[in-house]
């Protein structure tokens, strides 16, 4: 077969099948992300007065969405990503219900660690993305895919909170497993991406002549790095806040959460379009920007000193993230695109979890500005190795 005739299947793929699959991912998204605050509220009801396992639950989806992401993306290389992405949605709304009828703490684990295996929305997704787009249509879709993230990051706590007056937090995961199910019959419209083997391929000879930015490897270590940096200022925000400044409204605290996530939807396509040609000086800026911002949390006194801290921290973010799509796209040219994205996963929710671990210890041992100062130096550490992450490979097989 041409290679003209291999490229036919890619270039019917557009950008509104890209904006498909980026809303179906918010869609789907809105219960993963948004009950999980609320979990010292849902376990009272299943026992649990204290809510002591809150912290564990917290990461079981993670963990256990790490763990099964890698095979997953095997799979979809095998039987098909779209076939796989219909998978995860529909994995999601069977551990959303299950979730939401539970009336033990036991079945609750069992139906969270079950979102953990069956979902893997975001991975499959990009995974799926991954095969029918490449080079800087695929880096500019994976921006997208975070916007995505981020928006419903926002918007689902919010939501889920409003609708709490009416409906406990623990039955909404019953309501909103019609979401995925929506998100699946939504993607059933969608194309396939060309099969693995009918992948466009270059040349041999030009495959081995394209060096890579980063290699694999320092791709897997950037993403842990990046996540562990930023995710560990998540859980104990709202504590250090009402610590600097007492007596600080709900909905204020709420924004000082979103403002970094909402620097990212604001300016990561403008971000994509000046750094999609120099990643790597984008992405050293951008550890660098989070090592100051984290930094900076440990001595804001003010609501203006944190208002600035947040916004550094946004920016670092949205250079992180944006350029990490850059040059994952980079490393996708020549893979199979799901187990690919399926091993970042894997990383990606490692460092998640490593990241909630060491701020739960920080903060116990140390207060709730531990978890940014330990994140802050982590970033400092990366961003002064990042000369030996981002090795210049030849593209490997």
């Amino acid at each position: 077969m041409s290679a003209e005739a291999l490229r036919m299947p890619r270039s019917e793929f557009g950008r509104a099948h890209v904006h498909a699959v980026a809303g179906c991912y918010f869609v789907a998204s809105f219960a993963a992300l948004g009950l999980p605050p609320y979990l010292t509220e849902i376990l009272p009801e299943l026992g649990d007065r204290d809510a002591r396992w809150a912290g564990v639950l917290y990461v079981v989806p993670t963990v256990f969405g790490a763990l099964g992401a890698p095979l997953w993306g095997r799979l979809a290389d095998r039987f098909g990503r779209k076939r796989l992405l219909l998978r995860a949605q529909l994995g999601l709304a069977v551990s959303f219900l299950l979730a939401g009828w539970a009336d033990s703490l036991a079945t609750f684990t069992v139906a969270l660690v079950l979102q953990g295996i069956l979902g893997g929305t975001f991975a499959a997704s990009n995974g799926y993305l991954g095969a029918a787009l490449e080079g800087p249509a695929l880096s500019k879709a994976l921006t997208l895919m975070q916007g995505s993230a981020r928006a419903a990051l926002v918007a689902a706590p919010i939501v889920v909170g409003s609708l709490s007056g009416w409906l406990s937090p623990h039955r909404q995961y019953a309501l909103l497993a019609v979401l995925p199910l929506t998100a699946a019959l939504l993607l059933a419209a969608l194309p396939e991406p060309a099969p693995a083997g009918q992948r466009r391929r270059e040349p041999e000879t030009a495959v081995a002549k394209a060096p890579a930015r980063v290699s694999l490897r320092g791709l897997f270590a950037l993403e842990f790095a990046f996540v562990f940096s930023t995710v560990i200022s998540f859980p104990y925000l709202i504590e250090l806040v009402d610590e600097r400044l007492p007596g600080t409204s709900p909905t204020l605290t709420g924004v000082l959460f979103a403002l970094p996530h909402l620097c990212y939807l604001v300016s990561a396509l403008t971000v994509h379009s000046v750094f999609q040609d120099r990643p790597r000086a984008g992405l050293a800026l951008g550890f660098a920007c989070i090592a100051l911002g984290l930094a900076g949390h440990g001595i804001a006194a003010s609501l203006p000193a944190l208002i600035a801290v947040r916004l550094l921290l946004g920016a670092g973010l949205t250079l992180g993230l944006v350029c990490l799509s850059v040059l994952a796209a980079d490393c996708a040219k020549g893979r199979s695109p799901g187990r690919m994205f399926g091993s970042l996963e894997l990383f990606s929710k490692a460092g998640a979890v490593a990241a909630g671990v060491t701020a739960a210890a920080g903060s116990v041992r140390y207060g709730p500005a531990a978890p940014v100062l330990i994140g802050g130096a982590a970033a400092a550490v990366t961003a002064a190795l990042l000369p030996t992450l981002l090795l210049r490979t030849r593209w490997s097989h």
